[in-house]
């Protein structure tokens, strides 16, 4: 019978790791193994290379000829031909023994930039090495697979780890999928397959875009909790005292630590607040008519997102008639970044500014290509 283990490490897949064992009674393992042999599972593949279809050709014509003229030296290079095909195939099935692996493409990606996507191969084997292994890589928008092989044999007990580069396209949801794993070993006349059936889901974020500042002082609202560097009567808490510099407010003069030191101090308050916008993202179909257009307007949005929160300068984001989500940590960043990666056009007339709106981060189209951020209605930066 069949009994379903538990997977001592996740993600892990291949001979070395199986997640069911094999149990038959006593005196008929040789039958499961002789069946898993003949019928192997759905994944598993042997298929003939050319050079292997060229020596079944070959054998075939000699047997033809060795039984029409009943020569001995022909029936023993048929026998020669046959046994080197048959050990090629039991020397691919040993060389997969004890091999396990694993795929490592943590999310998210990003349009245009180049990630890695990562193949963990373990052999737990403690005799033979493992030679010419290659595995079959491809991912969402790819024509074809993509395939990387080792260039060294990998010795009983090692581990190893082959890389591949992917630049996603386009952005939305993406699969990166191990989609087989193969050997020619020994000879090269058998290709040995063994399915894949590991993937990475996860979301590309749009790409950053250069843009053009047209204005740095447009109508910035404070953002709460955040400081300017300013210090005055009018800031906040007491940050420390330092001495008199001409120029400074008498208001300021700390009397009792002059007196005590014998020099004027003033007192240094803690900054007042820094200001900040809210990016508001409409994305109406009757104002981006052009899909490319709208596609800039994901990116820009994405760029200025990020560079006005390490500015310290993005308060809160929305999109369309939704709520106004505060940005408070990078988790929060990162969460706007992944609905940009799945917006998408909606349709009927953008939505009005609701009321305490102000200090309003939003984005028009100019002309059929560009696009344009303003702040208050004062154009501020372009794309």
């Amino acid at each position: 019978m069949l009994d379903v283990a538990r997977d001592r490490a996740p993600g892990w897949q291949g001979p070395g790791f199986r997640r069911r064992r094999l149990r038959a009674p006593p005196g008929q393992r040789w039958r499961w193994r002789l069946w898993a042999l003949l019928l192997p599972r759905q994944a598993w593949q042997i298929r003939l290379t050319l050079s292997g279809a060229l020596l079944v050709a070959v054998a075939l014509g000699i047997g033809a000829a060795a039984y029409n003229t009943s020569n001995n030296i022909l029936f023993i290079a048929l026998s020669l031909l046959l046994s080197c095909l048959l050990l090629s195939g039991v020397l691919s099935w040993l060389n997969f023994r004890g091999l396990r692996w694993r795929l490592r493409a943590p999310p998210p990606w990003r349009v245009g930039v180049e990630h890695t996507a990562v193949v963990e191969l373990r052999n737990d084997r403690q005799v033979q090495p493992a030679y010419a292994l290659w595995f079959e890589l491809n991912a969402t928008g790819l024509a074809e697979p993509e395939r990387i092989g080792m260039d060294c044999r990998l010795d009983p007990g090692g581990q190893m780890e082959l890389e591949w580069r992917l630049r996603p396209t386009r952005r939305g949801s993406m699969k990166v999928e191990l989609a087989a794993a193969g050997s020619s070993f020994p000879f090269g006349f058998l290709q040995k397959i063994v399915g894949g059936g590991l993937d990475c889901e996860g979301l590309v974020w749009p790409a950053a875009v250069p843009y053009q500042a047209l204005a740095t002082s447009a109508g910035w609202q404070p953002r709460p909790g955040a400081r300017r560097a300013q210090s005055g009567p009018r800031g906040g808490d007491l940050q420390a005292l330092r001495r008199y510099a001409a120029g400074d407010s008498q208001r300021v003069i700390h009397w009792k630590a002059s007196a005590r030191l014998r020099r004027l101090m003033v007192r240094e308050f803690a900054p007042e607040l820094e200001e900040g916008v809210t990016l508001w993202l409409q994305t109406s179909a009757e104002i981006w008519t052009h899909p490319e257009q709208f596609e800039l307007l994901c990116s820009f949005a994405a760029t200025l997102a990020e560079d006005l929160f390490r500015a310290g300068r993005l308060r809160a984001v929305a999109i369309n008639d939704g709520p106004v989500v505060p940005l408070l940590r990078l988790g929060d960043l990162e969460a706007f970044l992944d609905r940009l990666a799945l917006l998408d056009q909606v349709p009927g007339p953008p939505c009005a500014p609701g009321p305490g709106r102000a200090g309003m981060l939003t984005f028009a189209p100019d002309g059929g290509r560009r696009v344009v951020a303003y702040v208050d209605g004062i154009k501020t930066a372009a794309a």
